[in-house]
């Protein structure tokens, strides 16, 4: 029995990122990358590591090259921690689970460091496999919610819901992360939207190497723990963008979305530093006529262009800066 699961890069489209203050959110599921699961019973559990896991390097340079683009400990520790997280949901919910070993390994397509969510995507495909492999069925919305907290409890990346939702969900979804929805139920309220309905979307990516996306909303966090108010009514404001968005997208309001999609990250700008690098993703992006925003942390930019030859643009004042632009393949 060969199991094979696959989950798929994502970006943020409008209140990015109220997500993880009980705001609301718009996303979709980028299939142009994924991170695939590969499981086989086997005689011992065994985690097969990827070259990325191992420690022999060509050079000093190499080693410098590869943590700074990977971290310190590659993919296998995700997909250790899922494996825990997985053992302990069945636990809890008196899921007992046959003696079976297995031997299970990853791979990625998703460009790491960028903010496209490569690490709860190994995480996603991890647990997919698991259900299969064991026949157990965890409900649709709770399974972003252990994703979250393999991530934030066993690894200490801090993050929020919408990640996690829209790789499980896949397509495009509205999230609503309402404080009491989240309190009666445990989770948001989750709609699925119809992807057909979506206007030109770009994705532009830097190819240089970039810091790890957990570390970007720690002071944030705090300043909203405090109730301080710029930050507080800022972040209120972001995830009404995306009710304005989920609207927009019915209506086939395409310059309003242009406009939402500036508005959001004009306000990330009050309570956020933008490094130079990542606005000028943001500043060459706007200069070809296109709307643009930070499409999760930073590293990776979305928005909406008119026509090919704004996506030629694009492509060509981007590249100038070390910058993949990709059409987002999103069902």
């Amino acid at each position: 029995m060969l199991i094979e699961t696959r989950a798929y890069a994502r970006a943020g489209l409008l209140g990015n990122p109220s997500d993880g203050f009980f705001g609301k959110t718009i996303a979709v599921s980028v299939r142009n990358f994924g991170a695939s699961v590969t499981l086989y019973p086997s005689p011992e559990l065994h985690i097969e590591p990827q070259p990325q896991d191992g420690s022999v390097f060509r050079s000093l340079h190499h080693l410098r090259d590869a943590v700074s683009t990977l971290g310190y400990h590659g993919g296998v520790p995700l997909v250790k921690a899922a494996i825990k997280k997985f053992a302990e949901y069945c636990e809890a919910e008196h899921i007992r689970l046959p003696n079976h070993n297995f031997s299970i390994r990853y791979n990625t397509s998703i460009p790491r460091q960028v903010g496209l969510s490569g690490s709860s995507a190994i995480i996603v495909a991890t647990f997919r496999a698991l259900m299969q492999f064991y026949q157990v069925e965890i409900p649709l919305p709770v399974l972003p919610n252990l994703v979250l907290a393999t991530e934030s409890e066993e690894l200490g990346i801090t993050a929020g819901l919408q990640d996690r939702v829209i790789q499980c969900y896949e397509g495009c979804v509205y999230m609503n992360f309402d404080r009491s929805i989240m309190d009666q139920q445990g989770y948001g309220a989750y709609e699925s939207l119809d992807s057909r309905l979506l206007p030109k979307l770009y994705i532009a990516y830097n190819t240089d190497l970039s810091k790890q996306s957990g570390r970007i909303h720690n002071d944030v966090r705090a300043r909203w723990l405090k109730g301080e108010e710029l930050v507080v009514n800022t972040l209120a404001e972001i995830a009404d963008l995306a009710r304005q968005g989920r609207e927009a997208i019915a209506e086939q309001n395409i310059p309003l979305l242009n406009e939402l999609v500036n508005h959001n990250f004009d306000l990330r700008t009050r309570i956020y530093t933008i490094n130079e690098r990542n606005r000028s993703l943001i500043d060459t992006a706007r200069a070809c006529g296109a709307s643009a925003s930070f499409a999760g942390s930073g590293g990776t930019i979305i928005g909406i262009y008119r026509d090919d030859a704004m996506l030629n643009r694009l492509f060509v004042s981007l590249k100038k800066i070390n910058a993949r632009v990709i059409k987002p393949y999103v069902v």
